[in-house]
């Protein structure tokens, strides 16, 4: 039955059918499969993020995913989908506790997504989240920084170079596979003053065609960026 539930869900995940796909899942919630528990944190994930989801449903949304997330690794440590889940799922919740439990949370998040590769070598969008990670604390303002060094004894560091590297990797990995791993190189080689290698992703992000809410998003914002 696993077997069928899980090809069931992948179908509908491919479709784009967001809705269906968590109302299939949520019925397994209580599941002892790390596969149907991750898929479900990114079902809960995926419907928190539609723009039509009201902000308490937002917020509920991302605890649940969290929860799932947690018990798929609870289940399998050996699964990398539910590594990569639980990072993205204990970042999002970072946005409803603010910016100290996000920041006191990224070491964590970083080690899962590194494991996560490390069980999946060609994992281009963990690669891309490493990435992101990066990038962030590349371009961390002063008074984030401040509170890093409350938090930690030695606090997480990033450079702009180091996000370039994730973001070629994970291109390498999977080419294409990703409209925000484009935008992203485009806008790291923009921040390293590069500004031909910049044009270039930047276009390529552009015209990178549009299946997701997020796709469009990305097409839109980059219209602004070049």
């Amino acid at each position: 039955e696993v077997e069928e539930v899980i090809e069931q869900a992948d179908y509908l995940y491919g479709s784009g059918e967001t809705e269906k796909l968590y109302r299939l899942l949520v019925q397994h919630k209580n599941s002892d499969d790390a596969e149907l528990l991750w898929r479900l944190a990114r079902a809960s994930r995926d419907l928190a993020q539609l723009s039509s989801t009201s902000a308490e449903k937002k917020r509920q949304l991302a605890y649940e995913a969290l929860e799932c997330a947690k018990k798929a690794l609870e289940k399998n440590e050996s699964n990398f989908a539910a590594h990569k889940w639980y990072g993205i799922c204990l970042s999002d919740v970072g946005d409803f506790e603010g910016i100290k439990t996000k920041i006191g949370n990224a070491i964590v998040i970083k080690e899962h997504f590194q494991r996560a590769i490390e069980l999946n070598p060609k994992d281009a969008t963990t690669i891309h989240l490493i990435g992101i990670w990066c990038y962030s604390f590349a371009e961390m303002p002063w008074y984030q920084r401040k509170i890093a060094a409350t938090l930690f004894a030695t606090p997480p560091t990033s450079t702009f170079q180091e996000a370039l590297r994730y973001f070629h990797m994970a291109e390498e990995a999977d080419p294409n596979f990703y409209s925000k791993n484009l935008l992203y190189l485009g806008k790291t080689y923009l921040k390293l003053n590069n500004k031909k290698m910049a044009l270039l992703w930047l276009s390529k992000a552009k015209e990178y065609p549009a299946h997701t809410e997020e796709d469009k998003q990305v097409g839109s914002k980059n219209c602004n960026s070049t």
